[in-house]
């Protein structure tokens, strides 16, 4: 009952300035305003590794809507409140392989960056299109390397996180990002490779 010592019940109105774990123990009980909130907090980072997942696909809002969707079909899945992001990664990042299997995602051809809402600084139009080139060949990695890679140098995950997401070990997660940024290097052309500097810093 509303009141007693110990309830962890929360107003709607309440419910920005709530924890994640309480949250989930408010969707838990069914209140699909605690799901709302939660999706308002982690959508867009669960959605942009979608999209760089799958090369900037139209599908990309509904993998992001399929991880909510399946955390509202059964919050206590998730344990502890401080994984909750990762998990919805992981749910993302498979739901995106599993569909790859059962169908070719369509060539989208030439795509705009995806926006993720941080200020990014002008750029001119060479390193543009530099930029796009990137996107491009990192769709076209292996999806183990393109995962790998976007958490780490995209969503700003250490090397740690980045594992437990994946469910591999460190050194998985590092030899991946090596084989990616080897890759991009070879791939690129010599007046872009500078553009991957950056790449080699992350997850040190």
């Amino acid at each position: 009952m509303a009141g007693q010592a110990g309830s962890t019940e929360v107003p709607a109105a309440d419910f920005r300035s709530a924890d994640d774990a309480v949250l989930l123990s408010a969707a838990a009980r069914g209140d699909a305003g605690a799901l709302v909130e939660l999706a308002r907090r982690h959508y867009q980072p669960v959605y942009r590794l979608a999209w760089r997942l799958t090369g900037g696909h139209a599908d990309s809002e509904d993998i992001a809507q399929e991880a909510f969707l399946k955390l509202w079909q059964n919050p206590q899945q998730v344990r502890d409140a401080g994984a909750l992001k990762g998990w919805l990664m992981r749910v993302a990042s498979n739901a995106v392989i599993d569909r790859a299997r059962r169908r070719p995602l369509a060539d989208i051809g030439e795509v705009p960056e995806v926006a993720d809402g941080r200020e990014r600084p002008d750029e001119t139009l060479d390193r543009t299109e530099a930029a796009g080139e990137i996107d491009r060949r990192i769709a076209a990695l292996p999806e183990r390397q393109k995962l790998a890679l976007t958490l780490v140098h995209f969503e700003d995950l250490t090397n740690i996180e980045a594992a437990v997401v994946m469910e591999v070990s460190i050194e998985a997660v590092e030899s991946l990002l090596a084989r990616a940024r080897r890759s991009l290097r070879q791939s690129l052309s010599a007046d872009w490779q500078d553009l991957l500097e950056g790449l080699n810093a992350r997850g040190a």
